[in-house]
């Protein structure tokens, strides 16, 4: 199963960038021995849009234009729910054994989330109720699929 990341915004150069290139890595070579491609990471510009609901639906259609056919999409969003990292790592294992062709998590711009791309999403998680940098929810999300891969792959990175 091939697995997208699809984020509004770039990611600078800096600690963050070296950090979730380290989890890209480690992501990389667990994942062929799993029945997974390498973690594809692509960024989308942000919205030039003056008003906030315009720059949220320019960059849904952008994101929902870029999501391969037949994908499952996993929205990271304010109020979506905030699974374990083994029910994280299950949900992956039940997509890929299920033969999902691709499975994509979006990340949207600083305004959030159209209400149209969140209606398109399987499921929406939320890595808690606090606001989060970008940058910083890139690198969870990184260190997750890798946790995620690690469980699956019986490593013992996971502890419980």
């Amino acid at each position: 199963m091939r697995i997208f990341v699809l984020a509004v915004g770039r990611m600078k150069a800096g600690p963050e960038r070296e950090l979730l290139e380290r989890y890209v890595k480690r992501i990389a070579a667990l994942a062929p021995n799993l029945g997974l491609a390498p973690v594809e990471w692509r960024e989308l510009d942000e919205s030039r849009a003056r008003q906030t609901e315009t720059r949220r639906a320019d960059e849904a259609k952008a994101l929902l234009a870029a999501i391969p056919k037949g994908a499952v999409i996993v929205a990271l969003d304010e109020r979506g729910r905030s699974p374990g990292s083994e029910a994280f790592a299950a949900e992956i294992a039940k997509l890929r054994d299920g033969a999902a062709p691709a499975l994509v998590f979006v990340i949207g711009g600083p305004d959030g989330l159209d209400d149209s791309l969140r209606g398109a999403a399987r499921l929406l998680i939320s890595f808690g109720a606090m606001t989060w940098p970008h940058q910083l929810v890139r690198v969870m999300l990184g260190e997750q699929i890798y946790r995620a891969c690690s469980i699956l792959a019986g490593h013992p990175y996971h502890r419980e």
